[in-house]
Order: structure tokens, then C-alpha cells, then sequence
């Protein structure tokens, strides 16, 4: 049985047990050997290194963390979201998609030696304690983490509920600074709704992340929704602001919702007969009325298969910034007892053929969220899956990019993207905060060198 996870988020990359290498990479070699004489003697070479180095190493080696270390960096080579985890971290993976698990409340990767912040989880400890999209975390209760894995990091930050942790956060062009924390249950509430204008005639839908519970949440959302409004709806909000992902089916079955027919996404693997097509079925929750979706530099995967989708069919405007990137399809693989492999299998490629991989979705209309006083000259962006060390490289070509201003001001009467999606659903011009090319005489983009 597969599971696809198209979010960011990573785990641990650890292989329960040790077998004898010279049975392992027999019977391993032995399965290829008459294809591939090469491959086979790299794994000899590999059995050979191992061999020697549990019987002359200056001290008893622990040959559990010798092979976990070899699994390490077999796939941190592929591409920075494959990954291998043991039974207790699929577990814990299996938790997190249902909506629950947990710790501190945020989404990481690994950077330069550093945990990375993605993006934190609305109401978590992470989140409350102003944690945000982009932060590197140095030190874990006063200890260095440079040397240690993403999985070795994110145990340490693990814990007991109730008990308390101290991160050191460098933000890029401020001191490092201590963020006391108290470890909880994380319950994710994957979806949350409200009516925003002044007579409450939009419907305003969050959507934090993609869980298994994300479909039914938001037809929840919406039937609240009409209920309140009572049929003066102008229109709806997809708020997907600092949405890291998570699972494809439920991606695929938002952007349903909201369709009546067509290609929601494909996906492609390395080869053709792998390709895979989702088509919508007949039905839109919102009663075609005008939808627009709210993206930023947080926004990964899952959101962006949700925002290009429906901008690919021209069923909702895109307001905000452009998003992370992230244009793969990991696919968990389990692997009986021993936990499963976290694999990325595919591309995935919007209705009309574009792959966002290392690029990202562009806003329909761009407007900048201003950053308060205590942010100003200060870098709240995400550099993007193009600024991932091993990224996979987009196969149209062109200039990568992705990621960009990730801020949301938890003040919602400062949220200028919040207010230019209520004023674009009322019929007010919105117009973007960013200044256009300007042009020469003949009406082609000026060239300007810098």
C-alpha cells in the first residue's frame, strides 16, 4: 500500500537493525549483477569498507548507526525530500497526516548545517511564540546542532507534554535570540472559516494544512458558511498563506471542490507509463460563485497544486506572493516492519502543463504584505525550493526562482491581502503594490543594467 505526500515536511532517516554486510550486499548485488557489473562492485566496495571498519575500528562500532549513516547519504544525495524512516518515525508520520502528533508545532527542513524553518502551524506553541517562515534554529537548549541530522535535530526538539525547550533562532540581519518554548499536543485544525467584509457577505476559508481530515473540514466550512450568509454571498476566500502541504489525494479533492470538470494535476515519473492524470467530477461547493486564493512564499505543494489548478482554469484570481516551489511527489513506502522510505517519485505539472518545480506560482495580482516597524530592513522571505541544496531543476528551463515575502500579520485589520481579496469580491479595483516593467516607445520591456 502507497500513501503521496506532496508537503514539505521532513523525518527521520534512520534503518532499524543491522544485518551482516557481506549477506546484505550479496544478496543486494547479486539481484543486479547481470545487469549492472559496475553498481555491484560499488556495493563490494561498500561491504568491504564496512567489514573493515567493524573489525579495526579503535573502538566497538555501532553498526545500526553505521548503516543509518550510509542510508543518510544515499538519499540527502537525491533530492532534499527523500528520506528513510525507521518504524517509530513512519509511525509518527502516519499520526501527523491524521492531524495530530506531538511537539513544538512546526515545519522544517534542513540548510547549511541549520534546522530551517518552513513555516510554523497556526495556534502552536511554535506560532505563539513567534517563530516564523525562514528562521534558522542554531541550538537546542544551549547545544550546538551543526553536525547533527534533520531527524537527530527534531528528536531533540521532541519531548514529554508540559515540558519546556529553548531555541536559539538566528533571523537573518538580527542577533541570535533564545525562544522559550513549552512542548504540547499538537492538534491540527487543518481548516477554519469566517465572514469577512463589512456586511459578512465573503466567505473567508483557511486551510493550514493538507491532513486527512482537510476534504471534510472544508465542506464543514462552507455548509457553516451558507448558513450564515444566507445566500448574500459575494464570494469566497482560499486562504493558503504559509500552507507547507501535505497529502496529494487531499490537494486533488479541494481543488474538486470547486471544479465541475477537467485536470486537476498530473504527475510524471521518470517514465511515460507512470504518468498519472486526476480529472475533476461534477459538482462546485461554492456554487460558482468568484473564489480567490491567497498564497505567499510559505505556500508549498499541496497549496500550489490547489492555486494552479484553479488558475489554470481561470476559477479563481490569485492574490499575494509568489509561492515556495516545490513541484515533487514523495511517495511512502512501507516496508513491513523495518518503517518505510519516503521516496519522491514524481513531478507533478498544473492543468495546463506547467511544472512549478524550483519556480513557483505567480500571483494573478501581486500585492506586498508591508512588514510592521520591528521588521523593517529585515528579511521575512523564503528563498524557495530553488535555494534547497540537491533541488530537483525544473525540466522547462528558465530561470528558477520561487519564494518570497512569508509574513502574515496575525492583526487581520492589517492584512492588506486579506483586504484586497474582500475589495476584488466586491467589484473594487485592486491593483497591485508592485510597479510594472517599464516600457520603451515600442512597448517592450525597458533593459536596464544593475
Amino acid at each position: 500500500m502507497k500513501f503521496h505526500n506532496s508537503g514539505i515536511r521532513s523525518f527521520g532517516l534512520v534503518l532499524a537493525g543491522a544485518v551482516s554486510a557481506t549477506v546484505l550486499w550479496h544478496v543486494f548485488g547479486s539481484a543486479i549483477a547481470a545487469s549492472n557489473a559496475d553498481t555491484y562492485k560499488q556495493l563490494n566496495l561498500f561491504g568491504d569498507v564496512f567489514d573493515r571498519v567493524r573489525a579495526d575500528y579503535v573502538e566497538d562500532p555501532d553498526e545500526s548507526k553505521m548503516i543509518e549513516a550510509a542510508i543518510n547519504g544515499m538519499l540527502t544525495s537525491l533530492d532534499p525530500h527523500s528520506s528513510y524512516m525507521d518504524a517509530k518515525r513512519f509511525e509518527d508520520m502516519s499520526v501527523q497526516t491524521k492531524g495530530e502528533f506531538g511537539g513544538l508545532g512546526i515545519e522544517v527542513t534542513m540548510e547549511n548545517g541549520f534546522v530551517k524553518v518552513v513555516a510554523p502551524i497556526d495556534d502552536t506553541p511554535a506560532a505563539k511564540a513567534g517563530i516564523m517562515a525562514n528562521d534558522l534554529i542554531t541550538k537546542i537548549d544551549g547545544v550546538d546542532i551543526q553536525g547533527l541530522t534533520l531527524n537527530e535535530a527534531v528528536d531533540k526538539m521532541r519531548g514529554g507534554v508540559n515540558t519546556p525547550i529553548t531555541l536559539t533562532i538566528q533571523r537573518k540581519d538580527q542577533a541570535a535570540m533564545d525562544v522559550k518554548l513549552v512542548r504540547d499536543r499538537i492538534r491540527v485544525q487543518s481548516v477554519k472559516s469566517s465572514l469577512e467584509g463589512t456586511d459578512e457577505d465573503i466567505g473567508y476559508v483557511r486551510i493550514s494544512s493538507f491532513t486527512e481530515q482537510t476534504q471534510e473540514g472544508l465542506e464543514r466550512a462552507f455548509t457553516s458558511l451558507k448558513t450564515r450568509m444566507g445566500g448574500k454571498a459575494k464570494g469566497y476566500i482560499l486562504d493558503l498563506r504559509n500552507n507547507p502541504g501535505g497529502l496529494l489525494d487531499q490537494a486533488i479533492s479541494v481543488s474538486d471542490s470547486f471544479l465541475d470538470k477537467g485536470e486537476v494535476v498530473s504527475t510524471r515519473g521518470r517514465r511515460a507509463e507512470e504518468t498519472q492524470r486526476f480529472s475533476a467530477q461534477k459538482g462546485d461547493i461554492s456554487d460558482g460563485k468568484s473564489v480567490v486564493i491567497l498564497i505567499n512564499g510559505g505556500s508549498a505543494s499541496a497549496s500550489e497544486i490547489v492555486a494552479g489548478a484553479l488558475q489554470d482554469h481561470k476559477r479563481a484570481t490569485i492574490i499575494g506572493t509568489r509561492s515556495f516551489g516545490k513541484g515533487s511527489v514523495q511517495t511512502i513506502i512501507p516496508l513491513g516492519s523495518q518503517g518505510a522510505l519516503r521516496l519522491t517519485t514524481a513531478r507533478y505539472y498544473t492543468p495546463a502543463g506547467r511544472s512549478i518545480q524550483a519556480k513557483g506560482i505567480d500571483a494573478d495580482i501581486l500585492i506586498e504584505q508591508p512588514l510592521p516597524p520591528e521588521l523593517q530592513g529585515k528579511n521575512v522571505s523564503t528563498e524557495g525550493e530553488a535555494s534547497l541544496k540537491g533541488h530537483l531543476t525544473n525540466e522547462g528551463g528558465g530561470d528558477e526562482g520561487g519564494g518570497s515575502s512569508a509574513y502574515v500579520p496575525e492583526d487581520r485589520t492589517k492584512d492588506v491581502q486579506l483586504k484586497a481579496a474582500v475589495d476584488f469580491l466586491h467589484g473594487i479595483k485592486v491593483v497591485s503594490t508592485v510597479k510594472p516593467e517599464e516600457k520603451t516607445s515600442d512597448g517592450t520591456p525597458e533593459t536596464k543594467s544593475n
